[in-house]
């Protein structure tokens, strides 16, 4: 399986032809888009969901699969409603739903659905540190955000307890500061750890 990484919390997984893109948000590379076969959404906010383009997307391709939190899938026609707990396939890969809540920022805000997606042991948690009740071969960990200080992504590593991981949710870094989140979470998060540069892949 081949994982690019895209700016802030877009990825896409490729393996035997299947292009399943996860969280193409408004900072994405249009070539994300690229021949993608499956949409996977996590939450609602623009930097993980870009509405033109997605749109755009279906356009070219309607029969375009998209899978988002009910509140997603109400805004457009075609998308399909999912809820934590629920299994399917999608581009040849078998992904689980998990979570449900966007992680807290302040006073309970912004208090909307937010689901995270376990593909074939990939975990992508979207803007939350739900830990699944699966097991998770590699970790997609939010390292930069508004909800979220650089001891709960350590946390949240150690409790997933992944073969690897790699940072996403990072696009509000500077270079210093990728260089102290990377130090601390290859130090303390108990697993293979290694940020992916924008527009690179790795094979899983």
């Amino acid at each position: 399986m081949r994982l690019i990484k895209y700016t802030h919390a877009c990825v896409r997984l490729e393996r035997d032809g299947g292009q399943l893109l996860i969280d193409p948000g408004i900072w994405t590379e249009d070539e994300a888009f690229t021949n993608a076969s499956a949409v996977l959404v996590t939450h609602e906010h623009a930097d993980h969901i870009d509405a033109d383009r997605l749109a755009a997307a279906r356009s070219a391709n309607p029969s375009l699969p998209v899978y988002a939190p009910a509140g997603v899938a109400e805004e457009f026609d075609g998308i399909t409603a999912v809820s934590a707990g629920e299994k399917f396939d999608a581009a040849g890969f078998e992904v689980r739903v998990v979570g449900g809540a966007h992680a807290e920022i302040y006073e309970g805000l912004p208090g909307c659905a937010n689901v995270g997606y376990v593909v074939d042991g990939v975990y992508h948690p979207g803007d939350s540190v739900f830990v699944p009740d699966v097991p998770v071969e590699t970790l997609l960990v939010p390292t930069c955000a508004p909800w979220l200080k650089l001891a709960e992504a350590v946390d949240f590593v150690r409790a997933v307890k992944p073969r690897r991981a790699h940072s996403i949710h990072d696009a509000m870094l500077s270079e210093r500061g990728e260089q102290i989140i990377d130090r601390w979470l290859d130090m303390k998060g108990g697993t293979e750890y290694s940020r992916i540069p924008v527009g690179e892949s790795v094979t899983i």
